[in-house]
């Protein structure tokens, strides 16, 4: 438990230090979407690209939320069978 602890605080710290840079982002994205209004692909691109950014949280979430589901599964159905 304490190994899952500690990964949960480095991936904090981690997510702390990257979240800064990445809030800026959205301005240089807005600027390029106004700029290439007229260019149809690149406005989709830049969509897609954003919709990939806006899905990776979410399905790390989800990751870790079935692991830690399975992890609780797993950890009782071996005490009811010692009890």
């Amino acid at each position: 438990m304490k190994r899952m602890a500690w990964v949960a605080w480095v991936a904090l710290v981690v997510l702390a230090l990257v979240g800064a840079d990445g809030s800026a982002q959205c301005v240089m994205c807005k600027a390029v979407a106004e700029d290439s209004a007229e260019a149809e692909g690149m406005g989709r691109g830049l969509n897609t690209g954003i919709l990939y950014l806006m899905a990776v949280p979410y399905l790390l979430l989800g990751v870790l939320g079935l692991l830690w589901y399975r992890n609780r599964k797993r950890a009782g159905a071996t005490g009811a069978t010692e009890g």
